[in-house]
């Protein structure tokens, strides 16, 4: 598929400047832009369709559930889930830390150990950290390759049968590298621990089938993957979900409340307490059918074209470190130097490009590669060629700046 199938420009009107012309956007890794169809799609939701979903008898509020529930199968079904076994969340975020507050607090005790690994977003850390004096866990952290992978082989090592849970980035947000997750998820299983993938970065650059993977736990958001902000999933298996307790109480996740006991709905609607984000949630469904039409495979290839292309022309300026492996998903991380990553992004930003500069909420990473910051140009559907040649555009104008 070319990249002409893939995606017009016009079909996205966050990548037009007020004067018409086009603007370079390189920061999909932190946000995606939306396609109109999403677009749309939100705009009828809040609109001429706009009802309550699971409470209202009369029509319209019966269309919006239905339309509602629709948006779960089609998350659901982009990771080669079931319904039953989706949970809408307000983020990946959000996510990680059900799982954390639920699992973790009911099946985690004290001597249990948690692997994590060093290029972990802080999401995928600090919700750890939160019950960690509260089950007494113990956190383990496996060493990254030189090329900036997961250490597979070091995990292998490490783990024991006291680790219960081991917790990864399928892509790294900053490094743009893939876990080997077939691998990673016999490992745990190996010894007895479940395992949670933060799908962030992968869901919209990658084919993603949680079943085939055999993973326990799926953590993703809506807004990477082309839809809107407010909104992610959490997959898990079916059994497990049943098995976890509730972490917020309110309406909707209950099955009857007296002043004397409450019990609860099943999953996965006991994890979904208070009035759900509606319209964010339909654009959600849009979104992951929007991808999947495109075709992951077809996108990832795409992708993969303009990191090559980005770390061919960036490797060529002897002033540029590469941080990641040459065959990253999507994302391009580097220093310039003598400039500060905020520096180059501000100049950048004159030239009509958007990077990402800064730690991307990874500061153990970024330590462990020696630098406070890096600057990130990262890919999507509707990154081609010119948005490379800008990037190095104005890098070369930084370098006249600075020199």
């Amino acid at each position: 598929m070319t990249v002409e199938t893939l995606t017009r420009v016009e079909d996205w009107p966050g990548l037009r400047n007020a004067d018409g012309g086009r603007w370079h956007y390189l920061d999909t890794a932190a946000t995606a832009q939306k396609p109109q169809v999403v677009i749309d799609a939100m705009t009828r939701a809040i609109g001429a369709d706009y009802a309550t979903v699971h409470r209202g008898v009369y029509t319209r509020s019966a269309e919006m559930t239905l339309g509602y529930e629709a948006a779960r199968r089609r998350v659901a079904a982009l990771v080669g889930g079931e319904d039953s076994e989706l949970v809408f969340t307000r983020g990946a975020t959000e996510a990680i830390n059900l799982v954390a507050q639920s699992w973790g607090v009911a099946n985690l005790k004290p001597g249990d150990r948690v692997l994590l690994s060093q290029l972990e977003h802080h999401s995928n850390i600090v919700p750890w950290q939160l019950i960690q004096d509260r089950t007494g866990l113990a956190i383990d952290v496996c060493p990254l390759t030189a090329d900036g992978r997961i250490d597979l082989d070091a995990a292998e090592r490490m783990l024991t049968p006291a680790h219960k849970l081991v917790a990864l980035a399928h892509v790294s947000n900053v490094l743009g590298s893939v876990l080997d997750a077939p691998r990673a998820v016999a490992l745990a299983h190996g010894v007895g621990a479940k395992i949670l993938l933060d799908g962030c970065q992968a869901v919209a650059r990658l084919p993603v089938d949680v079943k085939a993977l055999g993973c326990d736990f799926y953590a993703f958001s809506g807004h990477k993957l082309y839809g809107p902000t407010g909104i992610g999933a959490l997959w898990a298996r079916a059994e497990i979900l049943d098995a976890m307790p509730p972490w917020q109480g309110g309406g909707s996740m209950i099955d009857r409340v007296t002043f004397e006991k409450t019990t609860w709905a099943p999953a996965p609607q006991r994890f979904e307490a208070g009035t759900p984000a509606i319209v964010e949630a339909i654009g959600f469904g849009v979104a992951a059918d929007f991808v999947k039409d495109k075709g992951l495979a077809a996108i990832h290839a795409h992708e993969s074209g303009l990191v090559r292309l980005a770390r061919e022309a960036l490797g060529r300026i002897n002033t540029v470190r590469l941080f990641g492996p040459e065959d990253s998903a999507g994302i391009v991380s580097f220093a310039l130097e003598g400039v500060h990553p905020h520096d180059l992004g501000t100049i950048l930003d004159e030239e009509n490009v958007a990077i990402r500069a800064g730690h991307h909420c990874a500061q153990p990473l970024m330590e462990h590669l020696g630098v406070p910051a890096t600057a990130r140009a990262s890919f999507g559907i509707y990154s081609d060629e010119s948005d490379v040649a800008a990037l190095v555009r104005g890098i070369e104008r930084t370098m006249r700046i600075f020199a």
